[in-house]
């Protein structure tokens, strides 16, 4: 790899991108605050949010009751939006200035986006979708563990010369921290230098889709290949369970489901409280998005699938021998009618 612009003695620190969205913090970015947090503690150095945008300084709180011994803020009215080019440009400049050991980024849409861009500007590795993020005991550096081809390979990766060690982990991986709002830091407000002329690109509209946010599902019911493409018994429990519905990457490829609601490690991981799930065998593509509920129950007609290993409770059948009768004692306990 080509030689960083500064290297392992000069960096100091982990920071964290606090990602926002028309002025609210990302999930993902408190989840990363709270490792940082972790991982700060057992090697003494600093935790710094870096958050970009105009007129969000209030957001500044919110990052150090969870965990951050400093907030820089890049204020600027081009940063209202996010580009490519522009936030780029400035959290680019601020790193060379601050020179971080760690960086973290949310597996978001523009956390990815931004991720890749500042690694190539500034000579270093990406270790990119973590599913775990720890600190090698001898050396103190950055491990990333990542999985790949279907779940079939463990890797855990490292940068061990260049600066920053960078990492995107995808929301749900890690628990949001517990807000200590008696908690003090300093909030620097840091200059922006940057010009129309510097973003090539114009946002003309900007629109947030409204769909479900499985991440925050207390109560999931996930389907697989087992549904044969009729989620209507899925549906209803979930609707008496007051839960959301998810699936496995099987019927997105069948084309039954779209993407949104995918689980596992090319979709969401996901921290219910109750996860049932219906005829999933468990590789651990999947699994590894539900594998933190609380309770798992798994309905499965093969009785050596995976995901048996991972479950609490596990019933081996037909979903749709098992979903009906349990519906129905669903109703019962609600006052026979389903209701709340």
């Amino acid at each position: 790899m080509t030689k960083s612009l500064y290297g392992a003695k000069e960096a100091n620190a982990i920071w964290v991108y606090l990602e926002q969205d028309e002025g609210r913090l990302e999930g993902v970015s408190l989840e990363l605050m709270g490792k940082a947090r972790e991982l700060a503690n057992g090697r003494g150095i600093p935790v710094v949010g870096v958050l970009l945008g105009d007129q969000l300084s209030g957001l500044a709180q919110e990052a150090i009751a969870a965990g951050a011994d400093e907030v820089r803020v890049a204020d600027d009215p081009l940063l209202r939006q996010y580009t490519t080019d522009g936030y780029t440009k400035v959290f680019t400049e601020l790193i060379l200035e601050g020179k971080p050991d760690i960086l973290l980024l949310g597996a978001t849409p523009n956390g990815r986006d931004l991720a890749g861009r500042i690694a190539v500007r500034l000579r270093t590795g990406l270790t990119a979708d973590c599913t775990d993020l720890k600190l090698e005991e001898e050396t103190g550096l950055l491990i990333g563990e990542v999985t790949g081809f279907g779940g079939g390979i463990l890797a855990y990766i490292k940068c061990p010369d260049n600066r920053p060690q960078m990492a995107t982990v995808r929301p749900g991986v890690f628990a949001v921290p517990e807000p200590d709002t008696a908690r003090q830091a300093k909030v620097v407000s840091v200059p922006v230098k940057l010009a129309e002329k510097d973003i090539k690109v114009q946002v003309v509209e900007h629109a947030v889709g409204q769909g479900v946010d499985i991440t925050k599902a207390e109560v999931l019911v996930a389907a697989g290949r087992g549904c044969q493409g009729d989620f209507t018994l899925v549906n209803e429990l979930a609707s008496l369970l007051d839960g959301e519905v998810g699936w496995s990457r099987v019927p997105v490829d069948e084309g039954w489901v779209s993407r949104d609601c995918m689980i596992g490690q090319t979709g969401y991981v996901t921290r219910p409280k109750l996860a049932i799930v219906c005829g999933i065998s468990g590789a651990f593509q999947f699994t590894v998005g539900v594998e933190k509920a609380e309770t798992i129950v798994a309905i499965n007609i093969d009785a050596e699938a995976p995901i048996f290993e991972q479950a609490d409770y596990c019933i081996v059948d037909d979903m749709f021998n098992v979903l009906p009768p349990l519906i129905e004692a669903v109703k019962r306990a609600r006052g026979g009618n389903g209701g709340r």
